[in-house]
């Protein structure tokens, strides 16, 4: 297929709920679930438990409240992950962010603070159930 061979994606497009791609400009409060590319332009907020991955030429200006957020643009604002976040290739990065894994590529721009925060444990469940002596 012509339109698929110069595209490259960080994720197999199988598994994608939305693939927002160039050309495309948003304003406003992104919600969704499953896992997002963004390749256009985004401006506002974006929450979710889920994934985003803003692709080489996504350029977000948003505040992102996710489970995990994948860059390899352009984002502009703070990012809260619950689970991690990744800076690829080429990203760059104005703002702060907050996630139990933070991980950085060599050659992204990244330029704030980080703040690493502790997962949450599972829940521990005791039993206290009474068992009976054999005798």
């Amino acid at each position: 297929m012509w339109w698929t061979r110069n595209r490259r994606s960080l994720a197999p497009r199988g598994n994608l709920t939305a693939f927002i791609d160039e050309g495309s400009e948003i304003e406003g409060k992104y919600t969704f679930s499953g896992t997002v590319m963004l390749n256009g332009k985004f401006k506002g907020e974006i929450a979710s438990t889920d994934m985003l991955i803003v692709g080489e030429r996504g350029v977000v200006n948003a505040t992102v409240r996710v489970g995990t957020a994948i860059i390899d643009g352009e984002l502009v604002g703070n990012v809260v992950a619950t689970e991690r976040i990744e800076l690829k290739g080429k990203a760059r990065v104005f703002g702060d962010l907050e996630a139990p894994v933070i991980i950085v590529q060599e050659g992204v721009l990244f330029e704030g603070h980080c703040r690493m925060t502790k997962t949450k444990p599972a829940e521990t469940t005791r039993d206290f159930s009474v068992v009976p002596l054999k005798r």
